[in-house]
């Protein structure tokens, strides 16, 4: 095709793959992760947990279904570029509204396509996580390289400010029938309060198919200001980048297991409360960014195919195992992927129940959750 613009991918270390532009027009810096999901690109894009980050998609076409309204999973495209190997120029699909190239554009997202993807996610389990740039505009090698190499960083970065919401908001949405099988939903319903440390829309559906009442708070609300709203429970979302820069979260997070509130945290929620019990997280090679990560519960021994996006991971060295007890690890690499507190009525997946997109098979965990709260509930009736 005789129209189609040139454009660059240059990381940190000099490496450089040329290939061509689609979307908006522009420059994006971030740091390069990929993800192994075959679908579910509008999902990714909307997720807040890949802000500041460059995705690549390893699937070889990416974009034939369009984009819709339906399928967003916040109230932005959090993603600062967008890579792949081919896009499709065709969306075919009767749910489309947009392909993916007029979605990009409208949303100011710089993506490069015609690159070996391939060789690319190999440089990175080579060499682990680097910043890069794609650009359409400075297409100069040497240019690029100096301004990526003075592009910010996600380590120390606070990246939960860049995307919470501001004010509190009551949720009331729950799955429709294209996600799931809807079963009826359980009565009586529990109060619970979701911290929005860059929660994805299908963590709030899947709360309230669970039989919540969920209201939204900012990822910086207090403890006080939190218990005051008197709920049965509390979530603690997933969310971007690096955990140690969201002090404020943790020491919410303390207050509430010290009032022994039942709390469910996933992904940066799993990490900051591992922090709150005095551990340590660690920055990944490349982290885990997919649809397809096998975790066993090491309660029951089966073993569960979940949907993550993390770059960070809790160093379980550092666990005060009389506090917690690891409950899930990676079977890929036997990361931590779940703790369940001794003293406190409280359980953490590092994984996405929610999944969006993903296998359903830890949908489970929301139910859990309704059961901890119930628990929670006799044991104060019984003194």
């Amino acid at each position: 095709m005789t129209d189609r613009r040139k454009a660059v991918l240059v990381f940190e270390d000099g490496v450089v793959h040329e290939g061509f532009a689609f979307g908006a027009k522009g420059e994006a810096y971030g740091e390069v992760v990929f993800n192994t999901a075959m679908s579910g690109y509008q999902e990714i894009l909307t997720d807040p947990s890949y802000r500041g980050q460059l995705v690549l998609m390893t699937y070889p076409l990416i974009g034939n279904y369009g984009v819709n309204p339906e399928d967003v999973e916040s109230r932005a495209v959090h993603t600062q570029g967008f890579i792949v190997r081919e896009f499709s120029r065709v969306a075919s699909s009767h749910r489309a509204t947009a392909t993916l190239d007029e979605y990009l554009k409208e949303h100011h997202v710089v993506g490069i396509e015609g690159v070996d993807t391939r060789d690319i996610v190999m440089h990175v389990r080579a060499r682990g996580a680097m910043r890069a740039v794609i650009s359409s505009d400075d297409l100069d090698h040497d240019s690029l390289l100096r301004k990526v190499r003075k592009s910010p960083s996600l380590d120390g970065r606070d990246c939960v400010r860049e995307v919470t919401r501001w004010a509190v908001e009551e949720w009331t949405e729950g799955f429709d029938d294209s996600f799931v099988k809807r079963a009826p939903v359980p009565e009586p319903r529990f109060k619970v309060v979701a911290y929005d440390f860059g929660i994805k829309n299908n963590i709030l559906r899947g709360l309230v198919e669970s039989g919540f009442d969920v209201t939204v708070v900012p990822g910086h609300s207090t403890a006080a200001e939190v218990l005051a709203l008197k709920p049965d429970g509390v979530f603690l979302s997933n969310g971007p980048g690096d955990p140690e820069p969201v002090s404020y979260a943790v020491e919410t997070i303390r207050t509430f297991l010290g009032e022994r509130v039942p709390t469910f945290g996933i992904c940066l929620g799993h990490q900051l409360t591992a922090l709150a019990l005095g551990a340590k997280t660690y920055k990944m090679k490349f982290g885990h960014h997919g649809a397809n990560q096998p975790v066993i519960d090491l309660t029951t021994g089966k073993t569960e195919i979940t949907s993550q996006n993390h770059s960070f991971a809790v160093d379980p060295d550092s666990l005060d195992l009389s506090m917690a007890r690891i409950s899930h690890k990676n079977l890929n690499d036997d990361t931590v992927e779940g703790l369940e507190l001794i003293e406190s009525p409280c359980f953490t997946v590092q994984y996405h129940p929610e999944a969006a997109p993903g296998p359903h098979d830890a949908l489970y965990l929301f139910a859990r959750f309704r059961k901890l709260i119930e628990e929670s509930k006799v044991e104060v009736a019984a003194g």
